[in-house]
């Protein structure tokens, strides 16, 4: 089995809004090594979930972990990300796709997220 990392976010008009984004897959290829990691986005930039999911399937991942870089869930995880896991499944069904919580879902991240707050007191 051959991981894969996507990281998925919303997207934006102003090309530097995803400055940040790729600053953490570049973080986490350092990290990972030989797992690729690669950034799609929900609307407005590019590459899409549809694009990156064949890009991963296309280097030989069988596994995909989508980390959703949502602060919460709303309509977009609630009704665009099925859509897309349902098509991403229908053409790809030989990979499997986990996808984690919302970032803001996830205790640990509030926690560092406060941490972070309370320093700048």
């Amino acid at each position: 089995m051959r991981q894969g990392i996507l990281l998925f976010a919303h997207g934006a008009r102003d090309p530097a809004w995803a400055t940040p984004f790729q600053a953490l897959a570049q973080e986490l290829r350092d990290q990972v090594g030989p797992v690729p990691v690669e950034l799609a986005f929900l609307e407005r930039m590019a590459p899409d979930f549809p694009t990156t999911v064949a890009s991963l399937s296309s280097a030989g991942c069988t596994e995909i972990l989508v980390c959703l870089l949502f602060l919460a869930s709303g309509r977009h995880l609630a009704e665009d990300l099925p859509a897309l896991l349902k098509g991403a499944k229908a053409a790809h069904p030989e990979v499997a796709i986990r996808v984690t919580e919302a970032l803001g879902e996830s205790a640990e991240i509030r926690a560092a997220v406060s941490a972070w707050i309370l320093r700048q007191l």
